[in-house]
């Protein structure tokens, strides 16, 4: 029988802990994207300075994507307005998140309910978000992820990686550990949030579906988080209000064409001299 791998609901083991090293933004074991659900497209991301930013459609359901692209496994904590997706709690890099095996991706699809259930990821307008619902406005607009590596375990001789798996796991982690400044520019910090418009969207706590999850032991290998990103999201309008997405962009809007496929068609029969 072929093996299903979900992502897992990770129950924290905080035993031990390495000496801690500040996170990095740029670099880091795990990729974030936003995926529309209905056409299963991954949202394109715009680079405004220093942020990242996502244009969502009002009632658009999406999917939270995780990548690891690591040989070792890796606890990411998922933050959605400000709030942890698994518990509904003000998020914090420290509580629980999904674990992900190596090289493993998995779309995340809403707030968990149980260990068999979610409710939907969808933008709305902010005042019917889940976190204005509750009483937590202050962040909507902003997804975010803690990454933590693993503290290493004893391994078999037998089943060691070979030689260039290990030595690109090796590379890999000294990259994701080097000494950096301590976060990406928070969603607070942005620089041109003054003078920006209100935001359009904030996520809403849709329908329930069927999402299966387990439990497994992890031990982090330090206090800090090895990687941490914000990924911000707005309605395409106030994208090209804020300057993120230049207005000859916008979807769907028509671009000229020098070299329109056709041929010549005859003109009106009236209303042209």
């Amino acid at each position: 029988m072929k093996r299903l791998t979900l992502p897992l609901l990770a129950v924290l083991a905080l035993c031990a802990f390495k000496p801690a090293v500040p996170p990095r933004a740029d670099t880091g074991p795990v990729t974030l994207s936003l995926v529309e659900r209905d056409q299963r497209l991954e949202l394109p991301a715009y680079l405004h300075r220093g942020q990242y930013w996502v244009a969502g459609r009002q009632g658009q359901p999406y999917a939270v994507r995780l990548r690891n692209n690591s040989a070792g496994r890796v606890l990411v904590v998922l933050s959605v307005d400000g709030l942890n997706v698994i518990t509904g709690e003000v998020a914090t890099p420290d509580q629980t998140g999904y674990v992900l095996e190596p090289w493993q991706s998995a779309d995340i699809t809403g707030w968990r309910k149980s260990q068999r259930e979610v409710a939907k990821f969808v933008f709305t307008n902010p005042g019917n978000s889940y976190a204005d619902r509750t009483g937590r406005p202050d962040n909507i607009g902003v997804v975010g992820i803690a990454v933590f590596s693993e503290a290493q375990r004893w391994v078999s001789p037998t089943s060691r990686a070979p030689p260039v798996a290990r030595e690109k796991s090796r590379v890999q982690a000294r990259a994701s550990a080097e000494a950096a400044d301590s976060a990406m520019p928070s969603a607070r910090a942005s620089g041109s949030v003054a003078a920006a418009p209100a935001p359009a969207l904030g996520t809403g706590h849709g329908q329930r579906e069927t999402s299966y999850s387990g439990s497994t032991p992890f031990e982090r290998a330090s206090r800090l988080p090895a990687q941490r990103m914000d990924l911000r999201y707005d309605s395409e309008r106030n994208l090209v209000a804020r300057g993120v997405i230049p207005a000859r962009y916008r979807t769907g809007e028509r671009v000229p064409q020098a070299f329109p496929e056709g041929f010549v068609p005859d003109p009106p029969a009236h209303g042209w001299r």
